[in-house]
């Protein structure tokens, strides 16, 4: 039978804000409260009504750890429970639909989300407004129940790698996602040279959005070649991924959505401005990224994305648009494969522009995409697919999104059979042990200096006795490794530190 459905408790978006600073220097509390102000404006007399305020926690800005206490007491919504986020790009769906469930269940009304990150601030104030010395990651103020700090929601980010990914320099995204997109690659029969002119003209796409979305960090269009040519601007940075390929964090950006039930939306007036939220799933891979037995797929992703759609009763073909977070051009590759659409789906895999040109304002940017595509529904109805990973295509957020109500409610997808198969699928991967044997390599990747030449060429590879080994060329190798794409072939793989040589 059936259940009863309350239309009342449907969740639902009623307001969102997005903006960027390309000029003053400002902290990331300005810019979340200066988003906020437009949601809240936006939402008329549900602002008044605000019970939780959750701060998505910054990644590359400074922040207390009363961040969110600190962005409510600025808004005047002293009198709402204030909390923030543990770090993981996946986090604006996850709190998308813990939100919607707690409507649904008569336990929360209104509530703020919102997050900023002021990248770019903090870069020109290091630099006297020079070019900075790289990407500075702020470890997680508000990772801390101690104190008098904000309570923290959200899985925690530790234990995305091991000591093997460590000692091989698989410890950053610039390096891990392009070592997934080598086995796309190897898995298209394309070289790293033909896969870069591949995503390119993916990539060009979602520069053509970015360039008419109002708060894009870089609003240009840009054609494939453009992309794909190594210059001295464009230089490479790990095979097969242009500087253009890669997430820019270096923004000031911030976003904010108001979500209620329909009742208070309808007694406040703005029930014609409500975005429903028809399901939401999360899910995890493998966490090792070396011990997944496929590094070119995203199977908790495909779980997450089939148990949104079951709940909701839809599939891909019901969607009207979608927003797979792109911090690579791999990430966009593997959620597509998920849902099973093509790359070139007329419906866009984008409604941003992803990191790499809409900007990359670290775990907040899906606040963004979310944000968008509720303002996208507002405008031309139907549904909306959002996802984002969190580590390395680790922890994944799913939320369906939809002009008009859903039939039988919010549901939440339930992914705990199919995580407990994931789990059980983890490969053994030597960490510790005194490896000196042969490995056939499943994914790789070459690592450049600022000056274009080969300064490492990290690669996992499977060893005879079925564990997983990572491991980096031996320095010797490096000059001739340049746009070399290795799966298939064997190495001999030496331990303390884990070393690569040909067999």
């Amino acid at each position: 039978m059936r259940a009863v459905i309350d239309a009342s408790r449907m969740p639902v978006i009623v307001a969102t804000g997005q903006v960027l600073e390309r000029d003053s220097i400002v902290q990331a509390t300005d810019l979340a409260v200066r988003a906020a102000q437009l949601a809240l404006a936006d939402a008329g007399a549900v602002a008044s009504r605000v019970q939780r305020v959750t701060m998505l926690s910054t990644l590359f800005s400074a922040a207390s750890p009363t961040v969110a206490t600190d962005v409510a007491t600025r808004l005047g919504l002293r009198d709402a429970q204030c909390e923030t986020t543990s770090v993981g790009g996946n986090t604006p769906p996850w709190l998308v639909t813990r939100a919607a469930e707690d409507i649904a269940r008569g336990n929360l009304d209104v509530t703020l989300i919102v997050g900023a990150e002021a990248a770019r601030s903090e870069r020109v104030s290091a630099s006297g407004g020079g070019p900075g010395s790289g990407v500075r990651f702020r470890p997680n103020q508000s990772d801390t129940d101690g104190g008098d700090a904000d309570p923290v929601v959200g899985g925690s980010e530790k234990g995305y790698v091991s000591r093997a990914e460590v000692k091989a320099g698989l410890t950053y995204p610039t390096v891990v996602y392009p070592l997934f997109e080598s086995v796309l690659a190897s898995r298209a029969g394309r070289s790293f040279a033909e896969q870069r002119a591949s995503v390119a003209e993916l990539m060009a796409r979602f520069t053509d959005v970015a360039a008419d979305h109002p708060c894009a960090w870089f609003p240009t269009r840009a054609t494939a070649d453009e992309l794909a040519m190594p210059t001295p601007d464009n230089r490479l940075i790990s095979e097969p991924y242009t500087k253009r390929m890669n997430a820019f964090p270096f923004v000031d950006q911030a976003a904010a959505l108001v979500m209620c039930s329909l009742a208070v939306a309808r007694d406040a007036g703005v029930a014609d401005r409500a975005i429903f939220v028809w399901a939401g799933a999360d899910a995890y891979e493998v966490r090792l990224p070396t011990a997944r037995p496929d590094l070119g797929r995203a199977v908790g992703l495909q779980a997450a994305f089939a148990r949104t759609f079951a709940a909701a009763g839809v599939g891909a073909d019901d969607m009207s648009a979608f927003d797979f977070y792109c911090c690579f051009p791999s990430a966009v590759e593997m959620a597509a494969d998920a849902v099973g659409i093509a790359l070139d789906d007329p419906r866009g895999l984008t409604v941003t522009g992803g990191l790499p040109y809409f900007g990359g304002p670290g775990n907040n940017y899906m606040t963004h995409g979310i944000a968008t595509m509720a303002e996208k529904l507002r405008d031309s109805g139907g549904l909306g697919l959002c996802s984002s990973p969190g580590g390395f295509m680790t922890k994944h957020g799913v939320t369906l999104l939809g002009a008009t109500p859903p039939t039988d409610g919010f549901r939440r997808g339930d992914t705990e059979a199919d995580q407990a198969v994931i789990d059980a699928s983890a490969l053994t991967v030597a960490v510790d042990d005194d490896v000196d044997g042969d490995a056939q390599v499943v994914g790789n990747t070459v690592r450049y200096a600022t000056d274009g030449s080969v300064d490492g060429a990290p690669m996992i590879g499977m060893l005879a006795d079925g564990r997983r080994v990572a491991a980096e060329a031996d320095p010797a190798l490096l000059a001739d490794l340049a746009g070399r794409l290795l799966i298939g072939e064997t190495v001999h793989v030496r331990s303390d530190p884990p070393v690569w040589t040909f067999a």
